[in-house]
This record gives C-alpha cells, sequence and structure tokens, in this order.
C-alpha cells in the first residue's frame, strides 16, 4: 500500500491549483489526485460550447501543470475514506494512505425530482463532466426547439449560445420576475434579462414548470403553471448545483445545512488533516458572517491556494475573512458584473447603506470605434463610507473593474480614499481620466452621505 503525502480528492479548478500550490511550495512532498474522468472541462466555458467554441474539446481543462510539477494522477473513483486510519479505498480495490488528505469534490447540478417528467428522453443538465456534456453536445445538435429551464448564469447562457445557432427556438424559463436575480440587484437583474430576450432567446419570468410532457418516452412540451404549454424536442435543466460531499458524509466529516463540509479560514475540517475547498466546502459571508452558497471557480482557486501554502503550517494568513462573490457575464455584447451586497442582499441582513451610479464611456474620446457605454453603482455604509458591493454594466472592462472593486471590498477601502485612487489612463484603453466612473461613484457616495448627517 502506497503512501502519500498529500492525497486530493477531485481535479476541478479547486482541485489543480491545490495540487500545484503544495507541490510548488513543498517540491520534496509526494503528491496524488485523484479524478472521476480522463478530461476535465472549464466550468465557466461550459455554456460556450454549443456556439462560440463549438466544440468540446476546445474547453478542456487538465492536471498538466501539477504533473509538471513531478504530482501523480490517477483516474479512479474514490469508493471510501477513513479519516482516522488516514486511507482511501479506490473503486479497483487499491488503497492508498496519506498524511493530510484535501477534499475537492466540487458540486453536482441539482436533480429536478420536483418536476414531473424529468425522467423522460432529451431532459439533460449541465453537469461538470466530459463524457455527459459531449454526449449532450452531439444529442443537441438535431433538437430545433429547446426550453432552458433556470435563469441563473448558466442556463441564461447556455439558452443564449443556443439561440444562436439557425433554425433553432430558444425558451427559457425562469421563476423570479428577472433571471440573474440571485447575484444581481433588481435594475441590473432587468437589464441582463433585457439582453438575454434581444439574444433572440424567448425568456418567460414569473413562471413554473408544472410538468415536462412527452410522447413515446420522448420529451415533447412542457406545460407551464398557468397551463401554458411550449413545445419541446429538448429540456435542459439549469435548476442549481449542490456540494458533492456524500463522499465526505460517508467519512464522518461535519457538514452544513447546505451538505457543504464545513471548515475554518484555512479549509481544515474537523479531522486533523483533512482540508475541503472549493464547492463541496462551506463558505461565510464576508459582511454577515453567516453560511453562505456561493460557487465560483474564482472563490474556489483562491481558496485553493490558502490551503496550498499552508497545509503544512500556517504560512501565509489568510486576510479575507468571508466570501465576498464575484460574478460577471456577457449578453448580446454587454458585459456585467457584480461583486459584494446590493439592494436585496443589504436588506435582508439589516445593513445600511447608500447607492451612487455614474455613467460615461470605456475610452475617451468616446467617438473612437470601439469606445462603450460604462455604468457603475456602489453600495456604500453610510456610517463610515466602507464600499460593501458593487455594480459595473456595459464594455468588456466591466470585467476587470469589478475585480478592482473586489479588491476594495476585501481591504475596506473607503469612498474617502477612492477618490484618491491613482490610476493609467490611455484613450485606447480607459475612460477618460477626469472622470473615471469608480472615482466617479465614490465622490457622489460621499455627497449623498454628508447630505444624510
Amino acid at each position: 500500500m502506497k503512501n502519500y503525502d498529500v492525497i486530493i480528492i477531485g481535479a476541478g479548478p479547486a482541485g489543480i491549483i491545490s495540487g500545484v500550490t503544495v507541490k510548488k511550495e513543498n517540491p520534496e512532498k509526494s503528491v496524488l489526485m485523484l479524478r472521476e474522468e480522463e478530461k476535465g472541462l472549464v466550468p465557466c466555458g461550459i455554456p460556450y460550447i454549443f456556439h462560440n467554441l463549438n466544440s468540446v474539446d476546445k474547453n478542456i481543462m487538465g492536471p498538466k501543470p501539477f504533473i509538471d510539477l513531478g504530482g501523480d494522477v490517477i483516474t479512479n473513483l474514490v469508493t471510501k475514506v477513513d479519516v482516522k486510519a488516514k486511507q482511501i479505498e479506490l473503486q479497483t480495490g487499491e488503497k492508498f494512505t496519506f498524511e493530510k488528505l484535501i477534499f475537492a469534490t466540487g458540486s453536482k447540478a441539482v436533480v429536478a425530482s420536483f418536476i414531473t417528467g424529468n425522467d423522460l428522453q432529451n431532459v439533460f443538465y449541465i453537469k461538470k463532466s466530459y463524457n455527459y456534456i459531449a454526449n449532450l453536445f452531439n444529442q443537441i445538435q438535431n433538437k430545433k426547439n429547446i426550453i432552458v429551464v433556470g435563469g441563473g448564469f448558466i442556463g441564461a447562457e447556455v439558452a443564449e449560445q443556443l439561440a444562436k445557432q439557425p433554425g433553432k427556438t430558444v425558451s427559457l424559463i425562469e421563476s423570479e420576475k428577472y433571471c440573474f436575480s440571485k447575484a444581481f440587484s433588481t435594475s441590473l437583474s432587468e437589464i441582463a434579462t433585457g439582453e438575454l430576450v434581444k439574444s433572440n432567446v424567448n425568456v418567460h419570468t414569473s413562471s413554473l414548470v408544472e410538468e415536462i410532457l412527452g410522447e413515446n418516452g420522448k420529451v415533447s412540451s412542457v406545460r407551464l403553471k398557468d397551463g401554458r404549454i411550449i413545445d419541446a424536442d429538448a429540456v435542459i435543466l439549469a435548476v442549481g448545483y449542490k456540494p458533492n460531499t456524500q463522499l465526505a458524509l460517508d467519512a464522518g466529516l461535519s457538514v452544513n445545512k447546505v451538505n457543504a463540509i464545513v471548515v475554518d479560514n484555512y479549509g481544515r475540517t474537523t479531522e486533523n488533516g483533512i482540508f475541503a475547498v472549493g464547492d463541496c466546502s462551506q463558505t461565510l459571508g464576508f459582511l454577515t458572517g453567516r453560511i453562505d452558497n456561493i460557487m465560483l471557480a474564482s472563490t474556489a482557486t483562491a481558496e485553493a491556494r490558502i490551503v496550498g501554502y499552508n497545509i503544512f503550517g500556517i504560512n501565509i494568513k489568510n486576510s479575507c475573512s468571508g466570501t465576498i462573490g464575484i460574478f460577471s457575464t456577457r449578453l448580446n455584447k454587454v458585459a456585467m458584473a457584480a461583486a459584494g451586497v446590493n439592494e436585496k442582499s443589504a436588506e435582508e441582513a439589516n445593513i445600511d447603506f447608500v447607492t451612487a451610479d455614474f455613467s460615461d464611456f470605456d475610452r475617451h474620446p468616446n467617438t473612437l470605434d470601439d469606445s462603450s457605454a460604462l455604468s457603475i453603482k456602489l453600495f456604500v455604509s453610510p456610517s463610515d463610507g466602507t464600499v460593501l458591493g458593487g455594480e459595473v454594466w456595459g464594455g468588456e472592462s466591466a470585467g476587470e473593474i469589478i475585480n478592482t472593486i473586489g479588491l476594495v471590498i476585501q481591504k475596506g477601502v473607503t469612498v474617502y480614499e477612492l477618490i484618491s485612487l491613482q490610476i493609467g489612463t490611455h484613450p485606447l484603453l480607459t475612460g477618460a481620466p477626469t472622470k473615471p466612473v469608480l472615482v466617479k461613484a465614490a465622490e457622489i457616495a460621499i455627497s449623498k452621505i454628508k447630505k444624510a448627517k
């Protein structure tokens, strides 16, 4: 029976970055990564295989950087973990012992057992599995009427991509008033839903699927709760993901109310030498300290780096006390992004805030050919001026501006500090130095705070 210093279960973003960081910092340590399939996918890239990439193999992700550092990889299913004996068993019967173990088992698609007809042929999910998605990609090619259920990021992006294919009629069913409602404010959710409509998707919001109807065992249509029936050759259920933690549960690890593995600020579980990172592990809101359920590859890799650096002892302090949640997407060539709290989440947590909005362009002068409108909204604490959240939409620079806002939130930067933010500008790359959107929004927030006193 072979012993490893570290064994990692999972080869998604969290698993790969855990392995790379451990080997980079501890090249003398033996590290084994276990994966279920030979090929892996970039999770956030899955929607784009249906048009922009037009290929499953253009969205491949694998552990090559980990292997290049001297890590071992085995493709097999882990069937048992004994945390006391520090031993794992594979489906083949092979057993390995370890000093440290990292659960990076990710998340799995929620099965819509609450919808009658969910087991019909041509009902699909967006699973993070190469083999499953490759089959879905092939199966969906000859389908004309496609219904996507769920207006979160994955569902909306899949619908937008499918609607770009000629000859397809794509409908999206969302129970909330607007799509993206869990991540965006009401106003940005409305904008995002409008862009989805412009993308040739038939969007049905404030709608619930009552039943998936079929003929000869295959999908034929979907009946909504209000009685409407929509024809369908295929239904894609994108109703969420849940932590993939059955293996951890069987091993006796503690989980929280959403079945995510309980960890501390350094990814350590309640068992000595056992860690968990990514979608399978617990997250806490940065402001409320409450259990959250944010599943993002960016969050997972940040957690993985913390574990990788600190697995053999605390070497680098974790400077983030909670998960901020930074989301971004692009629909109909409009980029949209959010970080931290918004009106809904702040009010739910009884957090006082003021908002500040500013709009301009991402190039100067705005008559340049590739200039795009750019808007920003900040959510700011009126008591001390710290930035609690932000949203940006318009040109593609929104994707990087929201990352700056994320750092501002994480470090507790105030709007009073933002007005002296030193930035680089260039006509072909940024907005005007006289009115950078982040600084202007900070100034507006300061004015609002002053008026409220």
